[in-house]
């Protein structure tokens, strides 16, 4: 039986004031792929990975505010080819695996023994993913907008948004000859990766766009903007669709199958009801598979992370954890 608790309990919490991050640097992984991170809050305060969605989407400075900063030690980076890592858009390597890899490797770079992890979309996949390997560098994990990348939840993005949003979907259907629209993620992906830079950034905004159309329960002009520039468009499409074309690199089903790995671990789900990127059966499932995770159901919100709903629970759950490791 599922537990979840709806937000017919209003979590009253807004986001921090904004802040300057007190160390910033490039982490070089590979000879082609430079990483970029930065640290912010209390450098003594309990530490706190934020991974963002996409995969490719990259981060904004808004994203340290869900955190106390006199609290927590607040660890934000570009995954490989996103926002300001370079090269923007990279597929070299870039693999679920290698950012595992990337996640861990920055961990010790700052000489951290472990963290909280905290990810939304992809980077609630990208969080379970890196906690199944690494339980042990896993203080607890905060998690938004359930992702398992499943074929189902792939063609849901792809095709079943139509159901729901038919205007976006005609308008990013509509970038391809009518005889392609039948596979839309390989007709996607050879634009993606055209040899002609303006050909992969014409699709790469038709893409995101799409999925920044979809992302909140009401029009979000802030949030559209953002999708549609060129930093966020092209790495978001091109590593998105390359992840989705490569099943993101993970056998079937692999992340339920290794949750047991890490059920011991304080946890907290929060979901939107009609988030439409991920829907919502998403996060039923992992929390049947995980029984014991706190689960936050947020009725009047969709995708975002800065829907009011969701970005309270969300700053709810870091201020229920100063308490429980304080």
């Amino acid at each position: 039986m599922v537990n979840a608790q709806t937000n017919s309990q209003v979590f009253d919490f807004t986001l921090f004031q904004p802040i300057e991050p007190f160390d910033v640097g490039v982490l070089k992984l590979d000879g082609v792929n430079d990483m970029y991170f930065e640290q912010s809050g209390n450098p003594q305060g309990v530490p706190v990975v934020f991974l963002h969605g996409g995969p490719g989407a990259g981060s904004s400075p808004s994203h340290r505010q869900f955190f106390d900063p006199g609290f927590y030690r607040i660890v934000i980076f570009d995954q490989r080819g996103a926002g300001r890592s370079t090269p923007l858009g990279s597929l070299h390597n870039n693999t679920t695996p290698h950012l595992i890899a990337d996640l861990e490797r920055l961990r010790a770079q700052l000489g951290l023994q472990e963290w909280i992890v905290f990810g939304g979309s992809w980077g609630s996949t990208l969080a379970l993913a890196y906690a199944e390997q690494y339980p042990e560098r896993c203080l607890a994990l905060v998690l938004r907008g359930i992702f398992l990348c499943r074929p189902s939840e792939i063609e849901w993005f792809l095709y079943g948004l139509r159901n729901i949003f038919p205007e976006a979907w005609h308008t990013f259907s509509s970038h391809l000859p009518a005889s392609e629209r039948g596979n839309i993620l390989d007709a996607y992906y050879r634009l993606l990766n055209d040899s002609n830079p303006e050909v992969q950034l014409s699709a790469a905004r038709s893409w995101s766009i799409y999925e920044g159309s979809c992302s909140t329960l009401l029009p979000n002009r802030e949030i559209m903007a953002s999708f549609a520039s060129d930093r966020v468009a092209l790495g978001l499409a091109r590593i998105e669709a390359h992840y989705f074309k490569h099943n993101i690199f993970l056998p079937h089903n692999f992340l339920l199958e290794n949750l047991p790995k890490i059920r011991h671990l304080p946890a907290t789900i929060v979901q939107g009801r009609y988030d439409m990127v991920c829907p919502i059966v998403s996060a039923d499932d992992l929390h049947r598979a995980w029984p014991e995770a706190k689960y936050r159901i947020i009725d009047a919100a969709g995708h975002s992370a800065f829907e009011p709903g969701i970005r309270s629970a969300l700053v709810a759950a870091m201020e229920e954890l100063k308490k429980e490791l304080g």
